[in-house]
């Protein structure tokens, strides 16, 4: 028999908790040393490519464990963008847009799928094709979301170093400008996680006052 205590043990579950470990001490390290924030950050973002493959491995995927994953995935973003915001306080309104697409759509978009008795991938896959895509293809999804976090984390760096010249540029400045569509696609698609979520949890209103009518 499974317990609760066992679930919190499962391996992907494990491999969770040291990102959020790594998460924080990114957090801890980002004011004023760069190598070892962006080492933290960077890992943290490394094991999120082997918490799902473990859990797959080990038959091992359960609710808490998509929850852990998607919290941590939200959590370290924001705490990059929160001293991306002290970095850069011209552009601070645009950080917190970003923030409040990114944690709105995915909270939503998850309750929803909650709702509905779908897992977020389920629920994505009877949706529009590129919701579809980003949850079907994995080459597409790790493309966008480790891209997204390139672009975030170039504009970090750039606080401290620019980097060698290649091509006339220096390349941390060449990154962050071809991480850029990469950012504003993940983004767009964040947009798209709220509208399913919101047209399907109306849809789910509508049913359930239907059926209390009838």
């Amino acid at each position: 028999m499974v317990t609760g205590r066992d679930v919190l043990l499962f391996i992907p579950n494990l491999i969770g908790y040291a990102r959020i470990v790594f998460g924080i001490a990114s957090a801890y390290y980002m004011p004023n040393d760069y190598v070892k924030a962006s080492f933290c950050y960077a890992t943290t973002f490394v094991l999120d490519e082997f918490d799902g493959r473990a859990a797959r491995a080990f038959n091992q995927e359960s609710k808490f464990g998509a929850i852990l994953d998607l919290t941590t995935d939200r959590i370290t973003s924001v705490m990059m963008q929160m001293m991306l915001c002290v970095f850069y306080p011209d552009y601070v309104f645009l950080f917190q847009m970003s923030m409040v697409i990114d944690i709105g759509a995915h909270w939503i978009f998850m309750h929803a799928s909650t709702t509905s008795g779908l897992g977020h991938k389920a629920m994505a896959k009877e949706t529009n094709p590129i919701l579809r895509l980003y949850y079907t293809s994995e080459s597409f999804l790790t493309t966008l979301c480790l891209g997204n976090e390139f672009f975030y984390s170039m504009l970090y760096l750039l606080h401290f170093i620019e980097g060698p010249v290649v091509f006339g540029m220096n390349i941390l400045r060449m990154f962050l400008y071809l991480s850029f569509p990469i950012m504003a696609t993940k983004t767009a698609i964040s947009v798209m996680h709220l509208v399913e979520a919101v047209n399907r949890l109306c849809s789910i209103d509508a049913a359930d006052r239907n059926k209390s009518k009838s």
